[in-house]
């Protein structure tokens, strides 16, 4: 007889599980990496999640939870999602990886544009010796065009469809690297999940004026563009965003300081996590 990871089993399927508020720390950290390493083969083997819940006869919902580390099922679906992966049940459940390793080593930077993220972003990854990565460039390249004509081709979701797998191929071929953000991704739940579970999150705040004067210094003058009341457009959209960007693990706050004094104490913050993580 197959044991439940969390007395739970097959017969719950058609009521999904809730995910916990909080689990001990040893299942936690277990959970964590074993939803990394489903996710990782899954992208791996180019599958979406679907046509894994199609192969392994196992739920959407299910599969969710076991992604970002929630994962309450029974040793027998698991074992379902093993076959579908052609993975040995005994590869998910190895214990010679330091749980969250893959996590900790991978920065990636969150926040609104103008906050940052490329200049500091490149900065760190040179002192820290890691691939520095724009995501919406690596958007650009897969899709061979730019944003603004992705956007216009197909649209925002499009768009979102685009950023979510190249964000899962990064995943799966980088350990360790320095992730820059779109400033929308936050708004994109289970991205925003799949980001939150497979990197250590940085938000750079910054001030809405400031914002705006980075991203207009920059030759970008849009965000002005035909908009009497664009600051107050910026500024409800920070204060939509706020309490996503807050559940990054650092915030680093770049109001009024030069480069060199945000990269300090941005290099300082991410440092001292790393070590309390693996500690």
């Amino acid at each position: 007889m197959h044991a439940p990871l969390h007395r739970h089993n097959e017969s719950t399927r058609k009521q999904a599980p809730r995910a916990k508020s909080a689990a001990p720390g040893g299942e936690s950290a277990f959970l964590q990496v074993l939803g990394e390493r489903v996710r990782a083969a899954r992208t791996q083997h180019d599958m979406t999640r679907r046509s894994l819940a199609e192969k392994s006869n196992v739920s959407e919902r299910y599969l969710a939870l076991l992604e970002t580390g929630q994962g309450n099922i029974s040793v027998v679906l698991l074992l379902r999602v093993a076959n579908a992966l052609g993975l040995p049940l005994a590869t998910l459940f190895r214990e010679n990886d330091t749980p969250g390793g893959d996590k900790a080593q991978r920065i990636a930077l969150i926040g609104l544009r103008g906050a940052g993220k490329s200049t500091l972003g490149a900065g760190l990854a040179g002192e820290m010796g890691m691939p520095f990565i724009e995501l919406d460039r690596e958007i650009e390249r897969e899709a061979g065009t730019s944003l603004s004509e992705i956007f216009l081709l197909y649209g925002q979701p499009g768009y979102r469809r685009y950023e979510k797998r190249c964000l899962e191929r990064i995943i799966a071929q980088h350990h360790r690297a320095v992730i820059a953000t779109g400033g929308s991704l936050v708004s994109e739940p289970e991205t925003f999940d799949l980001l939150l579970a497979s990197c250590t999150t940085v938000w750079l705040k910054a001030l809405p004026e400031e914002h705006m004067a980075r991203v207009v210094a920059q030759g970008d003058t849009r965000p002005m563009a035909g908009k009497r009341e664009a600051m107050q457009d910026l500024r409800r959209i920070l204060e939509g965003r706020d309490a996503l960007y807050g559940r990054a693990e650092i915030t680093i706050d770049t109001a009024a300081k030069a480069v060199e004094k945000s990269l300090r104490e941005l290099k300082r913050a991410v440092t001292k996590q790393l070590e309390e993580q693996a500690a």
